[in-house]
């Protein structure tokens, strides 16, 4: 292998993939792309409801936890992220969803040119295949299936949908469409039965060229610098020490948590933190690592009086028969995600948007085995979870390193609900699903409420609840966020890294602001049009 690239892509995950896919498409460029984790080639990555299997598996998985949070009741969250070929799209809940019009022209008024809603709507467009067709909104053709989840969709979303608007909430056909209210079906990043990562979609195609080099089991430990300018970058793999270099750009999109921590053992981040490991500083920047944003999510869960995927799930006989519909037809509960149903809704009439993302799943875990997430073994009932998590919280938090050691996880202070807003609109966001559980036809089909339960009924009860029992739903970012500004932001509106040349961080870390709802759409489309400012760039 070449030890000179034009590029160097510094993590095979969403925004990776997307990368390597579209900087060699031209056949020119030489591209290296460094992932700390395997091949994604495995069963339960490949199975849609395969993915409770690989939320502990540390083959697949960097398992995160954050500092005790006071906001969540003093415990440590724990954050699945993947290490693996295709990232957190090989072991996410595969739904598909842009972000609000509002986001992006959020993104733009913060000072950054390119990033409004009439910006990166061409670009979803661009890379979309989407099942229900095109239009004005929706995108056909591109590299990346999206499946509007019609096939094997269970028969209790249609009771949930019209409970939700029985309760005041839109019906909307399309999330990504004109507008994000609503409630309804959510489609999906799977094809023909298989999770369609962006492993799949994008790095695998491009894995045919031959100016595409991918090296597996390989984390970076820092990046290389002349001066000011990035060169390359040392990593270690099967206990070696290696180098590489790279005549263009070296680009980071480790994700929220690695692209941060990568900078910080790099000599860019906060000074103070950076000297008191012993680390040289090569550019102070306070922001690195800051600015730290999640959604937080909770359920509610039901004994219903009608079958769930529990009763499908559950039983030995009930997994040998989904398994071999899975393993005939690629069909069945198997192949789905488990968030069937859901929407977008405003928890008051003061709220100017939807602040609030919905989730119906036709199952329930309320008896979990230790250090698993029980999926593919539900309880022993017929249950039903509503779940919700907030689309812009106010908190922040941060990403940190405690140790010059590569190797050592950085320290997660999430801050979880730490704001007066965000408490305030998780309490009424919780009395809402209660709300929806109260209307026809919903209310017919369920037996009782198990989770929190209806002793639970007070303001301070329900907020030591949801204290007690949320956590992430699994999307950090912001942590080198885009801005104008050295002083407020980690790089500008081309993803460049400020004070340095040849250096991009191009992930969810990079975004202004967190997206209302699901980040691994955002996060494609970001590389997507990253990887457009980079051949630009390059002329």
């Amino acid at each position: 292998m070449s030890e000179i690239y034009d590029y160097i892509i510094v993590g095979a995950g969403s925004a990776g993939c997307v990368l390597a896919n579209r900087l060699t498409a031209n056949g020119r460029n030489r591209v290296l792309l460094l992932e700390a984790g395997g091949s994604d080639r495995r069963f339960f990555i490949s199975m849609p409801l395969g993915y409770g299997k690989l939320f502990y598996d540390p083959k697949v998985n960097w398992l995160y936890k954050t500092e005790p949070d006071t906001g969540l009741a003093g415990h440590q969250d724990f954050w699945p992220r993947g290490k693996v070929l295709g990232g957190s799209s090989s072991i996410n809940a595969m739904v598909y969803i842009r972000g609000a019009a509002e986001d992006f022209n959020g993104w733009k008024a913060a000072g950054n040119p390119g990033w409004g809603w009439e910006d990166v709507l061409p670009a979803y467009k661009a890379l979309e295949d989407n099942e229900d067709g095109a239009n004005q909104y929706r995108g056909v053709g591109g590299p990346l299936f999206i499946s509007k989840n019609a096939r094997d969709r269970h028969a209790l979303c249609a009771p949930f949908i019209a409970a939700t608007v029985a309760a005041g909430v839109p019906y909307t056909p399309d999330f990504n469409g004109a507008s994000q209210e609503g409630v309804g079906h959510y489609q999906m990043t799977i094809k023909n039965g298989r999770r369609n990562s962006a492993a799949r979609a994008f790095l695998r195609p491009a894995m045919k060229r031959k100016n595409l080099y991918v090296e597996t089991g390989a984390q970076v430990t820092r990046v290389l610098f002349q001066d000011l300018r990035a060169v390359g970058v040392e990593y270690q793999h099967n206990g070696l020490t290696k180098t590489v270099k790279a005549t263009r750009e070296v680009i980071i999109s480790g994700g929220a948590v690695n692209s941060p921590q990568l900078l910080q053992l790099s000599g860019i981040g906060p000074a103070p933190l950076l000297k008191s490991l012993g680390l040289d500083v090569l550019n102070a920047n306070a922001n690195v690592g800051a600015h730290l944003q999640d959604h937080i999510g909770i359920n509610y869960t039901f004994r219903m009086k009608v079958p769930t995927l529990n009763d499908e799930l559950r039983p030995w006989w009930g997994k040998l028969r989904v398994g071999l519909k899975y393993l005939l037809t690629q069909s069945g509960p198997l192949s789905l995600s488990v968030n069937h149903g859901g929407g977008f809704f405003r928890t008051s009439a003061k709220r100017k948007r939807p602040n609030m993302q919905l989730y119906m799943q036709a199952f329930s875990t309320l008896l979990p085995k230790a250090g698993e997430r029980p999926i593919l073994t539900p309880d022993p009932f017929s249950g039903l979870s509503l779940g919700l998590s907030n689309c812009l919280p106010t908190s922040r938090g941060e990403i940190m390193i405690s140790s010059a050691d590569p190797f050592k996880h950085p320290r997660i202070t999430a801050n979880a609900l730490s704001t007066a807003h965000d408490a305030e609109e998780m309490l009424e966001a919780v009395k809402f699903l209660r709300v929806i559980a109260a209307q026809k036809p919903m209310a017919d089909l369920i037996a009782e409420e198990l989770r929190p339960g209806p002793s639970i009924q007070s303001d301070e009860d329900l907020t030591a609840d949801f204290r007690q029992r949320s956590g992430t739903v699994y999307h950090p970012s912001c942590t080198c966020r885009m801005g104008p500004d050295a002083k407020t932001s980690v790089v500008d509106a081309r993803l460049r890294v400020h004070g340095v040349q040849g250096l991009r961080v191009v992930d969810a870390s990079a975004f202004p602001a967190i997206t209302s709802g699901n980040l691994n759409a955002p996060t494609i489309m970001l590389a997507w049009k990253a990887a457009e400012m980079i051949l630009a760039d390059a002329g």
